[in-house]
């Protein structure tokens, strides 16, 4: 099964909040490093540089966010957070959006990611230990960091057919639910 990634904009940003609010207590304080309240999470998602910095997010087949990946890419090295919904967890989306994420990380030239995130954040350190991350704990904490290559002709490429293959998917999810509930009606 193809894990669709589709890159969000200011047009998302209703998505977005809802995504991160439906995490519970102990999501947030995995996902942001403290418990955040909602209207926390909404100023957080209020924030957000986009254009600067890149999102990504997974669908479910009723067009929710199920998964995102902020890249906070205005900088390097840039910073990766990552959450997906516990009902969407085990499937690899996680790592799909990591993946995802870096790719598009090498195409601006960016040279060094990092994540951070508490020490006892088994599931963003499994994603940072399998690709390759450094890893290096303090008081708690974890900082994961990847030095990336230069992006190719063949990552730009790549990149231009996730960006058709999330068109599809999200056609596909549209026209299954009906016009009506696909687009707000």
């Amino acid at each position: 099964m193809t894990i669709a990634v589709h890159e969000l904009g200011v047009q998302h940003i209703p998505l977005l909040k809802e995504h991160f609010t439906a995490l519970e207590t102990d999501d947030r304080r995995l996902r942001f490093g403290i418990a955040l309240k909602d209207e926390q999470i909404e100023a957080y998602v209020d924030r957000i540089r986009f254009g600067e910095d890149v999102v990504f997010g997974v669908y479910s087949n009723d067009l929710r966010l199920i998964a995102v990946a902020h890249l906070a890419s205005r900088c390097d090295p840039a910073e990766l957070g990552l959450s997906v919904l516990p009902e969407a967890r085990g499937g690899g989306i996680g790592t799909v959006l990591f993946q995802r994420a870096v790719m598009r990380a090498r195409n601006l030239r960016i040279t060094e990611i990092f994540m951070h995130c508490l020490a006892h954040n088994s599931t963003v350190l499994h994603i940072a230990r399998k690709a390759g991350m450094r890893v290096v704990y303090n008081a708690g904490e974890a900082d994961a960091w990847l030095v990336l290559p230069p992006g190719t002709p063949m990552t730009h490429g790549e990149e231009l057919v996730q960006d058709q293959v999330a068109m599809l998917d999200w056609a596909l999810k549209a026209a299954l639910l009906g016009p009506r509930t696909a687009f707000g009606g």
